[in-house]
């Protein structure tokens, strides 16, 4: 409601506020528009194909870190139920085989039957425990065969040092061309200085051992300059480049806990998720009336 439709006269003050009224709608309108524009900027931002795309990436970051913990806590638990099923199961199954080795020769023994003498030494083999290479041979094998100073003894041979390698001519002319081009102290910057330290490094390497043919592909490499950094991603190729890594560490991923419920612990783990150590309890006792069992027919056939 005016002042006019009130009855009410109006005033020099009133003037003057009815004067400032269309300047402040004007403000307001302005503000409004603004914020009308941020708005619509935002939501084309956020329209943005790269916007959409790093969502993405966002996402599968997080879904990638909640499978890999699930894959490590899994681990973890076989591990531990392995530990666990070796420490209190293990002398059960080594009582079990023992007692197979001493049934198959008391049957043996009975029957002089070849084939249950050779059952025998089988079930003995089981029994029996391999000592590791090292035990065996002491120190005189590796990976690689008899070690020079096991074959020395073995042959009656002295040990001989490696023979000493003599650059030839070509090999000191390559060496000195790389010397000269590559030396450290033609470096302009602390960056240059470490390539030519490095390459330097592969420089004498060949050298040292008169490997002429590498030190002419030192030379080619040389000449054709440092490696060029690869071009610059732009944002959607290293957000695809990324959603690319975090789909091959998800398989691999996917791998490595197929594998771990596929074995024989996983599998053990699957049976009882809730309570593993009453499966190991079950499983003990299963192994004990096997063991009663095994120690009763030996009483019987040795009697």
């Amino acid at each position: 409601m005016t002042h006019e439709a009130a009855g009410v006269p109006t005033t020099r003050n009133d003037e003057d506020r009815q004067d400032n009224v269309p300047q402040g709608n004007d403000d307001v309108q302005d503000v409004q528009q603004d914020e009308a524009g941020n708005a619509s900027g935002t939501q084309d931002a956020d329209s943005r194909p790269e916007a959409r795309l790093a969502r993405a990436v966002q996402v599968a970051e997080q879904a990638l870190i909640e499978f890999e913990i699930a894959v490590e806590t899994f681990r973890v638990e076989v591990e531990n139920f392995s530990r666990l099923h070796h420490q209190k199961l293990g002398p059960m199954y080594t009582r079990l085989d023992e007692l197979d080795a001493l049934i198959a020769e008391a049957r043996a023994a009975k029957t002089g039957d070849p084939e249950d003498e050779r059952k025998a030494r089988e079930a003995r083999a089981v029994v029996m425990p391999m000592p590791g290479v090292d035990e065996l041979f002491h120190d005189w094998m590796d990976t690689d065969g008899l070690s020079p100073e096991a074959a020395a003894m073995l042959t009656e041979q002295p040990v001989r040092p490696p023979k000493r390698v003599r650059p030839s001519e070509e090999a000191r002319r390559l060496y000195r061309e790389l010397a000269r081009k590559a030396h450290p102290d033609l470096a302009q910057d602390e960056v240059e200085r470490q390539r030519r330290d490095e390459f330097i490094a592969r420089v004498n390497a060949a050298y040292g051992r008169g490997d002429v043919e590498l030190l002419k592909e030192l030379v080619a490499e040389w000449e054709a300059g440092p490696v060029q950094p690869p071009a610059p991603l732009s944002e959607s190729e290293e957000l695809y480049a990324r959603l690319e890594w975090l789909s091959r560490r998800k398989e691999l991923l996917t791998v490595l806990a197929k594998e771990l419920e596929d074995g024989a612990i996983g599998s053990m783990l699957r049976m009882a998720p809730d309570d593993p150590d009453q499966l190991l309890e079950d499983i003990a006792e299963q192994l004990l009336g096997e063991v009663s069992r095994r120690e009763a027919e030996l009483a019987e056939m040795t009697r």
